[in-house]
């Protein structure tokens, strides 16, 4: 088969959907992959086709915020900025984008992320069968009111039918696990697929396999990055004496965080999905790409979420005897040594994340749900 994916250009929204267009072209379909040329170098290299389409984030982020100090905008602030960038600026892009490439090019599925809201309605406008990809824990609309309002009505402009409980009317594969899930929370048309790790290649620091003491690994993932909550991590997070390797990304500065404490490694990247075998205690921002990836390593979490989904991923990993979470002025260098000691010499957080590693590890591989792409198309 001929199958387009597509997601919004940002680690968080594409990496999670790697693993089934990896094991969808090893099973013998023609992969064409549809998202801004950001993203084209590691598609390029796993030799998948790409297609510029759907707008560029991070330009649409800086259009709407208008020359605003991000670290200084409320809460609100930020979720409504996300809403309109999400819901309105970067699903019309791809409507237009996929929309001239459908008119002369047929695919037989589109597999789209679950935020690429345009990919999803050009398919629609194109009559071609679509499935949508899970990047978190599915949430109801009801939990973020501006998209809510958004998403009917853009719909409805392109005539395409949506609706809060099913969505576009697509199977719905979902990598967040069931036990995490109330079963009202479900999607319809829900299939369950194994949340798999995807991280470029890279060497692995020492510090990560040799050293005394537990490994720690810290990160704010690639979004959300901030210097002040990364060296009051790295000070509280040194201060328990373990080994502590930290992942800036790509918006703070290694240089910005001063000299680090002898027992911490700072880089700017690292392949996290190669990392987290060797880690003991993840502390993070709950993205749900280091979150899922924790958990299916069996590793241990402590959360301190910045925006976004993070905030529901630390809540129900929280509440679910899995992890513990730290919030706003309660991130601090004392209570940061606190919690991670505790987090990690808490064997009733040992059962719980052992029992979610083998329920992810029970779910189907990406091997799998690949033989049943055809099924839908």
């Amino acid at each position: 088969m001929k199958i387009l994916f597509s997601s919004l250009p940002a680690h968080g929204h594409t990496y999670p959907q790697l693993p089934l267009a990896i094991a969808a072209k090893a099973a013998g379909h023609e992969i064409t992959y549809a998202t801004w040329e950001t993203f084209h170098p590691p598609l390029a290299a796993l030799g998948f086709e790409t297609v510029n389409a759907g707008g560029d984030m991070a330009g649409a982020f800086t259009e709407v915020i208008a020359g605003r100090d991000f670290q200084e905008l409320t809460q609100e602030e930020i979720s409504g900025i996300a809403m309109r960038v999400f819901g309105d600026i970067l699903p019309r892009a791809a409507i237009a984008d996929l929309g001239a490439l459908f008119e002369h090019r047929r695919f037989d599925l589109v597999v789209h992320e679950s935020a690429a809201i345009g990919a999803a309605i050009a398919a629609k406008l194109a009559g071609i069968p679509a499935v949508g990809h899970g990047i978190s824990k599915p949430v109801a609309l009801d939990h973020m009111p501006a998209l809510k309002n958004l998403l009917p009505d853009l719909a409805a402009e392109f005539g395409v039918a949506f609706s809060e409980r099913t969505g576009f009317g697509s199977p719905y594969l979902d990598i967040y696990p069931e036990s995490l899930q109330e079963p009202a929370e479900l999607i319809d048309r829900r299939v369950p697929l194994r949340p798999v790790a995807f991280a470029e290649p890279s060497e692995l620091p020492a510090i990560a396999t040799s050293g005394a003491g537990k490994l720690i690994y810290l990160t704010l993932g690639t979004a959300f990055g901030n210097p002040a909550v990364l060296r009051a991590a790295i000070d509280g997070l040194a201060a328990t004496g373990n080994r502590v390797v930290v992942a800036t990304g790509p918006t703070v500065e290694v240089a910005a965080l001063g000299e680090p404490p002898a027992n911490v490694t700072v880089l700017p990247w690292v392949a996290q999905a190669e990392l987290l075998p060797h880690v003991d205690l993840v502390v993070h921002h709950g993205g749900s790409g280091t979150t899922l990836g924790s958990a299916a390593a069996g590793v241990k979490q402590l959360f301190i979420p910045q925006g976004a989904d993070q905030f529901v991923n630390a809540e129900t990993f929280t509440n679910a005897g899995a992890a513990r979470q730290l919030l706003g002025a309660d991130v601090t260098p004392e209570a940061l040594t606190e919690a991670a000691k505790d987090v990690l010499a808490d064997d009733s957080i040992t059962k719980v994340v052992t029992a979610l590693a083998e329920e992810i590890a029970a779910m189907p591989s990406p091997e799998e749900i690949a033989k049943r792409l055809p099924e839908w198309a």
